[in-house]
């Protein structure tokens, strides 16, 4: 059956900020939100809280339709909407950024079933040894943003980008310092590549739903 109660918090290991990005229009989706699937007994958005309580000392949801999660995810999660809107995910990471109260953020999408608190662990271990303003993943050939460590001194970059016209992430990225963390790295630590997964289609949910059966079955 699946769980319907609100999310409640437990132990917090770090003073780190986890933030998930609520705010498409999940246009490919038909029109369901991505947040609201259900994965494995259990909502995606509760999934995703889950994993992030177990290194986070504070967990954000940046959406604009607060209404929409507040019976779900309860009041142990601060919800707050974006300053620029309809700026993409570049909007939610700015506004992010600006309210966290930890230092470094760890930033998803609200469309990942797979996010991994032993890779943020990772990442933020290599952005406290770099001494950059955000560690971005770099698997397949690609950034994924959307599971990154970013600082949150990187706001005001944020702004400027917006203010700009910009709105893809990776063009805010080229704007300050950062560093890739490569797949090897991950696999290194026993960190398979599944954690830059999402989901925007039904066809990406099937997989990932299969993928799940096979990690439990």
């Amino acid at each position: 059956m699946m769980m319907d109660m609100p999310y409640r918090s437990g132990e917090r290991l770090s003073g780190l900020t986890g933030v998930i990005l609520a705010g498409g229009r999940n246009r490919r989706m038909g029109g369901s939100h991505k947040a609201l699937l259900p994965f494995a007994n259990e909502l995606l958005i509760h999934r995703q809280l889950r994993l992030m309580g177990q290194l986070c000392g504070e967990t954000i949801l940046v959406t604009n339709e607060p209404r929409l999660f507040l019976p779900i995810v309860g009041r142990g999660v601060r919800m707050i909407a974006d300053y620029y809107a309809a700026k993409g995910p570049l909007g939610g990471i700015h506004a992010a950024l600006s309210l966290a109260r930890h230092a470094e953020v760890w930033i998803v999408a609200c469309g990942m079933p797979f996010i991994s608190p032993h890779a943020a662990r990772l990442m933020l271990e290599e952005k406290k040894a770099g001494g950059g303003m955000a560690v971005i993943p770099f698997i397949g050939g690609k950034l994924h943003p959307l599971h990154g460590i970013y600082d949150r001194g990187a706001a005001e970059a944020v702004r400027l980008s917006i203010e700009s016209g910009e709105k893809r992430v990776e063009s805010f990225l080229e704007t300050i310092p950062y560093q890739r963390m490569e797949e090897e790295e991950f696999r290194n630590g026993g960190i398979d590549a599944s954690f830059i997964m999402n989901v925007n289609t039904p066809e990406d949910y099937e997989r990932a739903l299969r993928m799940i059966d096979s990690r439990t079955g």
